[in-house]
């Protein structure tokens, strides 16, 4: 990838990404009723292909996000199915639990996929998880191999924070702080709708309010609902960097080395050494989940070129 010099910026690259390439394609939503009696709406962009492609947001995403309708239009094309799948609570309607989704909530996914196969013929899955999606995908694979359906043929994994707290260590950080306050903007307001709803949480409002950062959110409220201690045994136990060794099916992480939401410690260089399943791809420049290099270009597509030449390889 060659971009001229405004993507050259990280920051402007991943704002362009979150500005473009809206309402791309049209969904077809099925909503699935999870096993604890809550549901998960999938979007489906369908060409009634035998090959699925499982899209999965980040942190306060949706099918709505670009990368999503991106991949969807260039998967089209190239005769895959897609379903965008909507964390609780990401949808445009509040779910009906008090605990929604998190870094770390694979369980979900593994219904997803149970509920995909039984629904579907189709003979191909793969998954691809963007950020958030990105670890929740490549903890799935590592911390439960035998558990995933052997009709899950590969994953990719884009500008993967594969450690939760290093990632948000670096957004309390400088000009990261206005992607940090946009995003606890919109998980302070869910939140305080939830508590508004179970007033017998015993979560304390005015400490959500006041939160500054993730690690102070995640401390007082995430973990909390979701049967964590404090919000470092949730990075702990969520993190994906300490299940890479398990992933036994191909799988390909792409992370920009200046991706700002990315500490150091988010590039499992070490880990991929050691599983000949895993690939680890980290151009120079593509910022988070930006990956542009000019305007108005067909090149724009680099990123779905890399992740649907790696599904579709022949191995």
């Amino acid at each position: 990838m060659q971009p001229n010099f405004l993507f050259r910026n990280k920051h402007f690259n991943t704002l362009y990404r979150y500005g473009t390439n809206k309402n791309l394609v049209s969904f077809t939503r099925e909503r699935m009723t999870t096993l604890d009696g809550d549901f998960i709406d999938l979007d489906f962009a369908s060409v009634n292909s035998s090959k699925l492609i499982i899209a999965i947001h980040g942190l306060e995403g949706s099918s709505q996000s670009s990368y999503i309708q991106s991949l969807s239009l260039i998967g089209n094309k190239q005769n895959y199915d897609i379903v965008a799948m909507n964390l609780r609570g990401c949808s445009g309607e509040t779910n009906r639990l008090l605990a929604s989704y998190h870094s770390g909530k694979t369980s979900d996914l593994l219904e997803v996929i149970a509920y995909l196969e039984n629904r579907n013929s189709y003979t191909e899955i793969a998954i691809v998880g963007y950020s958030l999606g990105g670890n929740l995908t490549l903890k799935l694979l590592g911390e439960a191999p035998e558990r995933i359906s052997k009709i899950v043929k590969s994953a990719v994994g884009v500008s993967v924070p594969c450690d939760l707290k290093g990632s948000a260590e670096i957004l309390n950080i400088g000009f990261n702080k206005i992607y940090q306050n946009a995003i606890l903007k919109s998980l302070k307001e869910k939140a305080i709708q939830k508590i508004q709803r179970f007033p017998n949480a015993s979560i304390d409002v005015n400490k959500i309010k006041n939160t500054k950062n993730f690690t102070s959110f995640d401390d007082c409220y995430t973990s909390k609902i979701n049967g964590f201690k404090d919000a470092n045994d949730y990075y702990k136990k969520s993190s994906c960097k300490q299940f890479i060794k398990g992933i036994s099916i191909p799988s390909l992480i792409i992370s920009a080395l200046d991706d700002s939401f990315l500490s150091d410690s988010c590039y499992p260089y070490k880990e991929v050494a050691q599983n000949k399943h895993v690939q680890l791809l980290t151009p120079k420049h593509g910022g988070h989940v930006g990956f542009y290099s000019r305007f108005n270009s067909e090149k724009n597509y680099w990123l779905e070129e890399q992740i649907l030449g790696f599904i579709s390889a022949k191995r």
